[in-house]
Order: C-alpha cells, then structure tokens, then sequence
C-alpha cells in the first residue's frame, strides 16, 4: 500500500509540475509572458533600498553553486558521520547533481536571455529555468524529508517545513529583485526541480521498501 500511495503522489506531482512547466515555457516561446513578467518585476524592484539590496545579496549567495557545494559537502558528512546514513547519502548527492544538469540541459535548450532593464549585479548565462530556484527548491526539500523523521514534534516539522519554503522563496525574490531573471524563469525552475526531486524520492522510498520485504522474507524463510 505504501509503494502505491509513493507512486500515485509521484505521479501526480509529476504530471502537474510537467503541465505547468510546459505551459510556461510555451508561453516564454511566444513571448506572451513579458506583461506578466515585468509587472512582477516592477512591483520586486520597486521596494529597492540599500539595506533590502544587501539582504538580496546574502540570499543570492546562499543560493550560489559555491555556497550549495559547501553547504551539500556539510550534509553529507552529517548524514555519513552522525545520522548514519548511507542510501539517503546517495539520493542527496544524486538529486544535487541532477538538478544541476537538468539546469544545464533546459537552460542551453531554451537560450533565452536575461532580463537587461535594471541589474543591480552582474551575471553571464542563459536564464531560463532558474538555476539558483532549482538548486534552492532541490536542497531544502531535500533537508526537509531527510530530517523530518529524526524530527518528533509537530512543532519542530512545522519550523522545518516553514524554514525551508521561506529559503526557496527568499531565494528565488533576490534574483527577481537584483534583475537577474525574470519571474516566470523562477517559476519554471521550481516546477523543473519538482518533477526530478519527486522521482528521486519515489524512487528512493521504491528500492528501500523492497529491500526491507526482501529481508523479511528471508527472515521468514530461515
């Protein structure tokens, strides 16, 4: 019953994510979204001031490659060393990775250019999908499902699961808001890594359950 509930939820995350990527991304291809776009944008940029650009700055950093390796590189000792874990070692190293190609791929397949009426930093490369909202989105989803059994009460779940929807939301506002991507770009990185974070985990919890019933069967059977 469980593998079922697993693959049901799989599904339909998937299908609703791949739906609304597509959507958006037709929508990119026929330059319908730019209204959309810009006046997101406009109401992001509009709150500017010094000390909120400063803030952006901090969560683009977070979001940055070299701020996820360091970050993935601490997790992965912690879930080696302290926790003990080696097969969600394994799922965590290979959802990063595969974010990061799965970005690499749709960013080189779409080649649309960043937005140019208002940066406030300077970056090179293709905007759509986002790849810090990929790489935001696909981490702390991470964090949360590899911590949320080790967590006991309800109110420490709520505090994981409010911290890390706020890092992926944070993240994604500061490149709208240093005029580095356009909203829809953020959009369509959160629904990408959607669909590749709820395989992985499907998969995940797939292999572990029939492990778990292959080793209760040779218990049964001794």
């Amino acid at each position: 019953m469980k593998l079922r509930m697993y693959l049901i939820i799989a599904f339909v995350i998937s299908v609703i994510c791949v739906a609304g990527f597509a959507f958006i991304s037709t929508l990119i291809s026929d330059q319908q979204i730019i209204g959309f776009d810009r006046t997101i944008i406009s109401a992001v940029q509009g709150m500017e001031s010094p000390g909120l650009t400063t803030v952006m700055k901090i969560f683009t950093f977070i979001g940055s490659t070299k701020f996820v390796i360091i970050l993935s590189v601490f997790l992965i000792f912690f879930l080696y060393k302290v926790l003990k874990h080696r097969l969600e070692l394994i799922l965590f190293v290979m959802a990063i990775a595969g974010t990061a190609i799965i970005n690499v791929l749709l960013k080189h397949f779409f080649h649309r250019v960043r937005p140019d009426f208002h940066r406030l930093i300077e970056v090179s490369g293709y905007s759509f999908p986002s790849g810090h909202a990929m790489s935001a989105f696909t981490v702390y989803v991470m964090i949360s499902f590899l911590l949320w059994r080790h967590i006991t009460n309800r109110a420490g779940r709520s505090i994981l699961i409010l911290f890390s929807i706020m890092m992926i939301l944070a993240i994604g506002i500061s490149r709208i808001y240093l005029g580095v991507h356009y909203p829809s770009d953020i959009v369509g990185g959160y629904l990408a890594s959607s669909v590749w974070v709820s395989m992985a985990i499907f998969f995940f919890q797939y292999y572990k359950e029939r492990r778990y019933n292959k080793h209760n069967k040779l218990l049964r059977n001794r």
